[in-house]
């Protein structure tokens, strides 16, 4: 998170499978592969059921796409198991809207099973990503996804993304159709083993990738309600291009993370740190950015977690955000930075300190003035009140003082600039 309180408590190649490939690119060789949704995982925490793992159960998650397309495949995430774990069924839907969104139901008449190398049943191998076979399911933009696996066998530790701001679900034995009403809350949190939706589309500009922290992942906007500020930039996007040329907007952002720690690492006001908060930013960009399908552009929003958790020197926050800009830049994407917003009055004493206002001015300085990036995005001057600016604007404070409300996330979308993106 940036701030830690709502974590989840709960407690490498890719193997792609295909029943006919050459079929499948004959089909549908006018179109291409974009990735539509995805997120950042991490490895299961050191106690609790992410750590335990499953057995005979069945995960239901739901996600937010961001554009659509004819034909889709879903990915699966073994990233950081320690064994082999079995995939005994899995379907796709969409859910139910004639319910609330805390439930789990979905329309029958939309369920499809997913197949893998033309099995219902597959093997995700330790350290490794499963992908689906391609099924015929068009989704228009910005649609609502269940994704439904049952896990026969112990999965052991799971690889998971902590912070969803989206209603998980759990239910015992095979429920991999089930219409909802056998399966129970899990927990508003965390996305199990689920790492990304391709879809078909006949033209894409590519994907913006939002590489931050809590901020990003929408720590205090609405649960399932799709308000964090890398869902209402996607928004925007299909605002202006209501058609073939709106790229995606992927969020690989992880609650907590930080420049130059590790998530189990300690911090300031008594905080101990998680493994679901991620390694160290430099370490993700391999598999968070640059493995992303037709990534073009980065935004990068990282440091404030560095700052009151760890109390880095504003030298060490910049060489690392000037370490993550090269990185990106040498692989041919535009990269985009984002100034570091405000936090007094959030946490315990010494969470915040004047000190600390300091460097977080100091990083936001440099990121004006320089020169190395694609372009700045300044966040801290859309969401700082005027008449105290180390303060969230009274408007936009979710309420802990770090993390915007869904109007923060409205003014945060707002701040980035398209053309800057490029795409």
């Amino acid at each position: 998170m940036a701030g830690a309180a709502a974590l989840l408590m709960l407690g490498t190649p890719s193997v792609v499978a295909t029943a006919d490939p050459s079929a499948e690119v004959s089909r549908h060789r006018k179109t291409t592969w974009a990735a539509s949704w995805a997120t950042a995982v991490a490895g299961g925490n050191a106690s609790g059921p992410t750590n335990a793992g499953f057995e005979n159960q069945t995960i239901r998650n739901i996600v937010h796409t961001t554009v659509g397309g004819s034909v889709l495949r879903v990915r699966l995430s073994n990233m950081y198991g320690e064994q082999d774990i079995q995939v005994g069924r899995a379907t796709i839907a969409r859910p139910d809207e004639t319910t609330p969104d805390d439930l789990s139901d979905i329309d029958p008449s939309t369920l499809r099973k997913l197949t893998f190398g033309g099995s219902t049943s597959a093997t995700m191998n330790q350290g490794a990503e499963l992908i689906s076979d391609p099924v015929d399911f068009p989704i228009g933009d910005q649609q609502d996804l269940v994704v439904t696996v049952y896990y026969p066998a112990p999965t052991g530790l799971v690889t998971f993304h902590g912070m969803s701001r989206q209603t998980s679900f759990i239910g015992d034995g095979d429920l991999a159709s089930d219409a909802g009403a056998g399966l129970g809350r899990l927990s508003d949190c965390c996305w199990l083993f689920l790492s990304g939706i391709d879809v078909q589309r006949h033209k894409s500009p590519g994907s913006v990738v939002v590489f931050g922290d809590s901020i990003a992942e929408g720590s205090g906007s609405t649960l399932n309600a799709n308000k964090r500020w890398p869902d209402l930039l996607a928004d925007r996007y299909i605002d202006a291009r209501p058609d073939s040329r709106t790229p995606a907007v992927l969020n690989m952002s992880l609650a907590g993370n930080r420049l130059n720690h590790e998530g189990t690492e300690p911090g300031a006001g008594g905080f101990p740190g998680y493994n679901e908060l991620g390694p160290n930013a430099l370490a993700r960009l391999d598999e968070d950015i640059f493995a992303q399908n037709g990534a073009r552009a980065v935004i990068t929003h990282l440091g404030i977690n560095d700052i009151w958790m760890s109390d880095d020197s504003a030298e060490a926050i910049i060489t690392s955000l000037r370490q993550v800009n090269q990185q990106v830049k040498a692989r041919g994407l535009r990269s985009l930075v984002g100034t570091l917003t405000p936090y007094e009055g959030h946490g315990e004493p010494g969470v915040w300190t004047p000190e600390k206002e300091a460097t977080r001015q100091a990083v936001n300085e440099y990121l004006r003035t320089s020169k190395e990036f694609d372009g700045v995005v300044d966040f801290d001057r859309v969401l700082r009140d005027p008449e105290q600016p180390s303060r969230l604007l009274p408007a936009y404070d979710s309420g802990d003082h770090l993390h915007p409300n869904d109007a923060g996330s409205e003014a945060m979308a707002g701040a980035v600039s398209l053309r800057l993106l490029g795409l």
